[in-house]
């Protein structure tokens, strides 16, 4: 069965920007013109596409046939690479990564490729590459050095975390000096409930049965704020606290025990000639940005 290359536009236009109108415009047509397209494709393929709600979102195989189509795109954009007349839309790449990565090193490497749009989905390192398998993105920073099925894996270094706290932190629930039984009573910040670095440290220091009281904060900037602020400890980037921890407005739980997590970059195989730049520049800013030392 052969689709239709603007109705399958059509469809990642709307999925991507959630609104029929949004669409239109970045199409350069009418909605109405959208709406048609859109119905078309779906009574070619038999099945609903587009659940139309405030914010319009796909089925799974309108999700399926919009990734394709975007994937579509790349090839095209890499194999007519370098011809001076042509004027296309930039090609558009959904990844997955992890929020620390984005925080702390990625985005110059976005930077660097240019040409590309990028649409992201934050995960935790450990469940990024599931975004893989179920094929909605084409590349992700993992941290499994085992490739999802059809990717090529690349080992990028490692990201240096350390449990950090306030001084009056650590001087109200530890007296200052740490100790286990305190920690199982601290109030922890937890990233999301898929984050388990902080119980990795903890558990590396023989802390057994560990449930503190915990905060769910989903941001990487958020942790070291509430950690200045006194509201918890937690596993910061060394990078994003160094220059706290010089001046003392943070301090660490344990001296020299930082917790260092393994990063790789996965990348769709189908996709890998198209995404070679984007790879490049992942793998030279990884080089340069990770592996910091105190």
């Amino acid at each position: 069965m052969s689709l239709d290359t603007h109705q399958l536009a059509a469809l990642a236009a709307v999925l991507r920007l959630g609104s029929f109108d949004a669409a239109a415009a970045a199409l350069r047509v009418t909605p109405s013109a959208v709406s048609q397209r859109i119905k078309a494709l779906e009574e070619r393929i038999g099945t609903t596409l587009v659940h139309r709600a405030q914010p319009c979102t796909g089925t799974p195989l309108g999700k399926r046939l919009a990734k394709h189509a975007e994937d579509v795109a790349l090839l095209e954009a890499n194999a007519l690479a370098g011809l001076t007349d042509r004027q296309a839309a930039a090609p558009r790449v959904s990844l997955a990564v992890p929020a620390d990565s984005l925080a702390t090193w990625l985005i110059p490497a976005l930077a660097l490729v240019g040409d590309m749009c990028f649409d992201l989905v934050l995960d935790d390192q450990d469940t990024s590459d599931d975004w893989l398998r179920r094929g909605e993105v084409s590349a992700a920073v993992t941290g499994h050095a085992r490739a999802a099925p059809g990717c090529d894996v690349h080992a990028l270094g490692h990201l240096r975390y350390v449990a950090t706290a306030s001084p009056a932190f650590m001087e109200r629930h530890f007296d200052g000096i740490f100790s286990l039984p305190a920690l199982a009573q601290a109030p922890m910040l937890v990233f999301n409930p898929k984050d388990r670095l902080q119980h990795r440290w903890a558990e590396a220091r023989g802390a057994a049965r560990f449930h503190p009281p915990i905060h769910h904060l989903p941001s990487s900037h958020g942790f070291v704020d509430a950690a200045l602020c006194g509201l918890g400890w937690g596993m910061n980037p060394l990078s994003l606290v160094q220059e706290h921890l010089r001046r003392g407005s943070l301090v660490t739980l344990v001296p020299d025990a930082p917790l260092d997590v393994p990063l790789y970059w996965q990348v769709t195989r189908a996709l890998a000639p198209a995404l070679k730049r984007l790879t490049t520049a992942v793998r030279k800013t990884a080089q340069d940005r990770l592996n910091l030392r105190a």
